[in-house]
């Protein structure tokens, strides 16, 4: 074992040696050029944080179109093994094929590795436009099931030989009839995968003393999937977190309504009041929990009111190890034409550094980002809907946010 791999103790805690090898994927599309525009900003960050005390030494994973190209699988076991065993790794967007052929990699790499926990926090950065009038009221971090779900990928196609064995099973078995031309998926949604996904979301809103977690589900309709969902999360937080987390029953019944101090507000929400309410109130939320495909929708609906995906951070975390990606997809419209918004990567970058503890780097990573928003410059995802500001490619953008460290 290198005296560069980060470890992991007994307590679940990760060990960061000063020199951390740590495994990268560029990505397809722009990948490669958000990358290269990355990787300078957070060797800047840490050196400035720590006086060139603690180094980061990158180690390229090859997947996607560059895995094909140099070991003939787009997401090999190796890569995996690599990323497990480091702990921690960064990656680009990887290309998901639309209706047909190979599954998603991303997919992939959170269910091999039981990645099961995909966080994203949601933040304004002024003078980002916005749909929405008050942008910077969003400070949400949505805590994703990645696991379970829809996103399982149990299904088959219209009138295939699975299709019809599972048709006849509930035609047969369950009396249930549908039209013979269907395409089937299954809905797995499981207590413990569940309980886990809030034990994280919980945790981190004690942690941070923030006010309110909502349960975004839709156990309206799916009673015995979503509304699970929704009852174990509430037996987490009756089981784990007595004395720090109140229900809006309690609230009500034994406090008038009113929040007591250092106590987190564990509530649920329907799914489609979610989305109403976060443009409302976004004020109002600081965590939201949720099964696979709500959560997918949630975040990038969320990263659309304070300026798109393009600065949009995301974490996929388990208990062996986490990867942290860009949000977006590979944009092959524009790859390699130094026209990407490096932002969302380089975020990630920043919620790498707080996972391995290295905070004081993390901030730098976030202020810089601040700093170059606010100087007057932006890519041309950014700049074209922004007035009195100087478009700048890819790699020029990352270099400003690396001067501003």
């Amino acid at each position: 074992m290198s005296d560069n791999m980060i470890l992991i103790d007994e307590k679940g805690t990760l060990i960061v040696p000063d020199y951390p090898e740590i495994p990268f994927i560029e990505g397809d599309g722009i990948g490669h050029d958000i990358w290269k525009a990355a990787q300078p900003v957070f060797d800047k960050a840490v050196e400035k944080a720590y006086n060139g005390t603690k180094k980061i030494k990158w180690l390229e994973i090859f997947a996607g179109e560059k895995g094909l190209k140099k070991t003939g699988k787009r997401l090999s076991d190796e890569a995996l093994d690599i990323i497990e065993n480091h702990r921690v790794a960064i990656k680009g967007p990887l290309t998901t094929p639309v209706g047909k052929g190979a599954r998603s990699l991303n997919v992939r790499i959170r269910q091999n590795l039981d990645l099961y926990a995909c966080i994203r926090p949601v933040k304004y950065f002024s003078p980002v436009p916005s749909p929405v009038k008050h942008p910077e009221r969003v400070n949400i971090t949505v805590f994703r099931e990645n696991t379970e779900d829809l996103y399982s990928g149990i299904e088959w196609d219209s009138m295939s030989d699975c299709a019809k064995q599972v048709l006849g099973f509930l035609s047969d078995e369950m009396d249930v009839e549908l039209p013979n031309t269907c395409s089937l998926g299954i809905k797995p949604i499981s207590p413990e995968k569940t309980k886990r996904l809030v034990l994280k979301a919980l945790e981190y809103a004690v942690n941070n003393s923030l006010k309110y977690v909502t349960i975004m589900h839709k156990g309206n309709i799916m009673k015995f999937t979503e509304g699970d969902f929704r009852k174990w999360a509430y037996e987490v937080a009756r089981d784990k977190f007595k004395g720090k987390i109140i229900t809006e029953k309690e609230l009500h019944e034994n406090h008038g309504g009113k929040l007591p101090h250092g106590m987190v507000l564990l509530r649920d929400r329907i799914a489609d009041m979610v989305f109403a309410e976060v443009l409302l109130r976004p004020e109002e939320f600081d965590v939201i929990a949720a099964t696979n495909l709500n959560g997918d929708y949630i975040s990038d609906a969320l990263a659309a009111q304070v300026g798109g995906l393009g600065i949009a951070p995301g974490a996929n975390v388990g208990d062996r190890c986490a990867v942290f990606e860009a949000t977006h997809g590979t944009a092959p419209d524009i790859a390699g034409k130094d026209m990407a918004n490096p932002c969302s990567i380089i975020l990630s970058g920043a919620m790498m550094l707080d996972h391995i503890g290295w905070d004081k780097a993390a901030d730098l990573v976030r202020k810089g980002v601040e700093k170059a928003f606010n100087s007057g410059m932006a890519t041309p995802d950014l700049a074209k809907e922004m007035e009195n500001v100087t478009q700048v490619t890819c790699s020029e953008f990352g270099r400003v946010i690396a001067d501003n460290i």
